[in-house]
C-alpha cells in the first residue's frame, strides 16, 4: 500500500510538472511570433513591446483560465459519475452547462446584463436549476433514479436549453454577435478579471471535493452499505451537488459550455490510480487542466490565422472516447 501511494504521489508530481510545461507552451506559442526569452523578459523586464503585452495580458490569462476550467470540469465529471453510477455522466451530457449558458444568454439578450459578477451568479443559478430538474425527472417513476433515466433526462434538458438558447439568439442579432463565440466554448480573449470573479467559488469547490473524497468512496459501495457504516448519505450527496454546481457554473461563466472533459478525464484518472477518489479527484484536476491547455494550443493552429473555439477541439478529442465508453457499456449489458 505504501509503495502504491508513493507511486501515485510521484505520478501526481509528474502531472503537475507537465501542467506547468503545458501552461508555458500556451504562453509562448500562438499566432504572434514570440519566444521563450520574450516570455521570461515580459515578467522580469517588461518593456511595453507588442510581444510583451500579448504575453502578459492575453496569453497568461488564457493559460490560467484554461487550467482552472479544465480542472473544474474534470472534478465535476468525477463527482457526477460517482453520484449517478453512470460512466457517461458529465456537466455537458446532463445539461448543466447548457442550463448555465441559457441563463447567461437570457441575461445578456433580455435584460442587457454585462457585469462579470452578475454573470457568475446567473451561471450558478442556471447550473443549479438544470441539475435539480434533471435529478427530479430522472427520479420519477416506480424504479426511482437509474443511470439510464438520468442520462435520458440530462440529454433531454441539454437539448431543451440549447433550443431555447438558439431561439433567443435568432430574434436578437446583437446578442448573437456577443455570445456566439462564447457559446462554442472558448478561453480566447478572456481577461483575468473574469477569472477573479469566480475563482473564490472554484477554490471552495476544489477544497470541498478533496474533503468529501473519502465519503464518495463509501457512497459508491452502495446506499445501504454507506448508511450501515454511519454515513449521512443525503448530506454527502447535497455537498457533492453543491460542488458540481459551483464547478460547472463557474466554468461556464468564464469560458462558456465546454464539453467532454468531464467524461474523458475521470476514466483516464481511474485507469491510472484505481477507484479511490482521494487520488482520482486530484489526478482528474491535473489531467483536465493539461487537456484543456493542449486543446487550446491546438485550436490556435488548426485554421491559422483564425482560431477554432476550444470547445470544438475538446469535442473532436472526446467524441471517439464517448462512443467507446457507450459501446463498452452496451456490451457489458
Amino acid at each position: 500500500m505504501l509503495s502504491t501511494n508513493i507511486n501515485r504521489s510521484i505520478g501526481l508530481i509528474v502531472g503537475f510538472i507537465l501542467l506547468i510545461f503545458s501552461m508555458c507552451l500556451s504562453i509562448v506559442y500562438g499566432y504572434a511570433n514570440t519566444t521563450w526569452t520574450m516570455a521570461i523578459e515580459s515578467f522580469t523586464n517588461f518593456n511595453g513591446s507588442n510581444e510583451h503585452i500579448i504575453i502578459s495580458t492575453v496569453r497568461l490569462p488564457r493559460a490560467l483560465i484554461a487550467a482552472s476550467v479544465g480542472a473544474s470540469l474534470a472534478i465535476a465529471g468525477v463527482l457526477m459519475q460517482a453520484l449517478t453510477k453512470n460512466p457517461l455522466a458529465s456537466p455537458g451530457i446532463f445539461g448543466i452547462n447548457a442550463g448555465a449558458g441559457f441563463f447567461i444568454v437570457v441575461a445578456a439578450s433580455v435584460f442587457s446584463i454585462s457585469s462579470l459578477q452578475a454573470f457568475t451568479w446567473i451561471a450558478f443559478l442556471g447550473a443549479a436549476i438544470a441539475a435539480f430538474t434533471v435529478y427530479f425527472i430522472g427520479s420519477a417513476g416506480r424504479e426511482g433514479l437509474t443511470p439510464v433515466k438520468l442520462t435520458l433526462a440530462g440529454a433531454a434538458m441539454a437539448a431543451l436549453f440549447s433550443s431555447f438558447t438558439q431561439g433567443f439568439l435568432v430574434v436578437d442579432e446583437v446578442a448573437l454577435d456577443q455570445v456566439l463565440f462564447w457559446l462554442a466554448g472558448s478561453v480566447q480573449g478572456r481577461k483575468l478579471e473574469i477569472l477573479y470573479s469566480v475563482l473564490p467559488y472554484l477554490a471552495i469547490a476544489w477544497l470541498l471535493s478533496i474533503m468529501i473524497s473519502n465519503k464518495m468512496n463509501i457512497l459508491t459501495m452502495g446506499e445501504d452499505v454507506a448508511k450501515g457504516l454511519g454515513q449521512r448519505t443525503g448530506m454527502v450527496k447535497l455537498l457533492a451537488a453543491i460542488v458540481i454546481i459551483l464547478l460547472a457554473g463557474g466554468s461556464v461563466a468564464v469560458a462558456g459550455p465546454i464539453g467532454f472533459i468531464g467524461i474523458v478525464i475521470p476514466h483516464i484518472a481511474r485507469y491510472l490510480v484505481g477507484f479511490d477518489h482521494r487520488w482520482v479527484i486530484p489526478y482528474s484536476a491535473v489531467l483536465g487542466a493539461i487537456l484543456l491547455e493542449i486543446a487550446d494550443i491546438g485550436a490556435r493552429y488548426v485554421v491559422m490565422p483564425e482560431e477554432v473555439p476550444v470547445g470544438v477541439m475538446t469535442a473532436f478529442i472526446g467524441t471517439p472516447f464517448f462512443i467507446y465508453i457507450a459501446r463498452r457499456g452496451l456490451h457489458k449489458k
